[in-house]
């Protein structure tokens, strides 16, 4: 099993880092779109459906991702300006705020199930965002997207090895069970410290430091979220990955499933403190 993930990522990192560091914003965007596609099609199963219409799902989502990047350039900045302010923008992340910081504590304390067509409105809230931050936030350039990506990560990481040093408390037993209190404050810390050592070094002084840390935290607790959330998801579609597409590490969404919650809502805060 490790010898498979471990081929897995090399794989993932050889098609992703060239494209990420050097396609053009055009191409990055349909790369993610085709990512994103993927994404729905595995949001097929946890809706229970079968494979036709999983794979009408994966296409139309694919294709509306690159239609927009088509009709609108200049907002993912693949056109002659970069213009990533537009109100359908706002529009899409505050939906996905609302969505992550509000709804989903309802939904992971009542545990509700996905079904019929709401279902595919919260699939469209959950990826068309992700996909939007992910485009927009890689024209500040690769090594920005890469560093919010990587506070994720880290989040990850801390979360592992403090939950597996300290962790007694469960932190959502019935959804799932590997995740401790004491997991949740190791990768809240390690993500301070991860943004406070990169504030300093690239100077990122947009905001204050209080805010700063307070950001920090908010996405750690938000990304936790996104985690817990499709880990209720497979459990209500009685599956335990949401693809095998990825040997060794089940599907697209279980890779990006932190991506989902996190990215959108730090577009969101970009865009509003780079507008002031």
């Amino acid at each position: 099993m490790l010898k498979t993930r471990v081929i897995t990522a090399l794989v993932l990192m050889a098609l992703l880092l060239p494209s990420l560091f050097y396609s053009s914003q055009a191409a990055w965007a349909l790369l993610v779109a085709g990512f994103i596609g993927i994404a729905a099609w595995e949001w097929g199963a946890l809706l229970a459906w079968k494979a036709t219409g999983r794979i009408a799902l994966g296409i139309s989502t694919a294709l509306l991702c690159g239609g927009l990047s088509l009709l609108a350039p200049n907002v993912i900045g693949a056109g002659e300006a970069f213009a990533p302010a537009a109100p359908w923008v706002f529009s899409a992340y505050g939906l996905s705020a609302v969505f992550w910081c509000l709804a989903i504590p309802f939904w992971l304390k009542h545990k509700w199930s996905l079904q019929g067509i709401g279902g595919v409105l919260v699939g469209a809230i959950v990826l068309l965002p992700t996909w939007l931050a992910m485009v927009q936030l890689r024209g500040l350039g690769a090594g920005a997207l890469l560093g919010i990506f990587a506070v994720v990560w880290m989040a990850d990481i801390a979360a592992y090895f403090s939950g597996k040093a300290f962790g007694k408390h469960k932190l959502a037993p019935s959804i799932s069970p590997g995740k401790t209190r004491e997991g949740a404050i190791g990768a809240c810390v390690g993500v301070v410290v991860y943004g406070v050592i990169i504030r300093q070094i690239f100077g990122l002084d947009f905001m204050s430091w209080a805010v700063w840390i307070v950001a920090l935290v908010g996405v750690t607790v938000i990304s936790i979220a996104g985690d817990l959330y499709e880990s209720l998801l497979k459990r209500k579609a009685g599956i335990k990955d949401s693809s095998n597409i990825l040997p060794g590490h089940g599907g697209v969404l279980d890779r990006i499933d932190s991506l989902t919650s996190t990215l959108p809502v730090v577009a969101l805060v970009w865009l509003i403190f780079t507008r002031q």
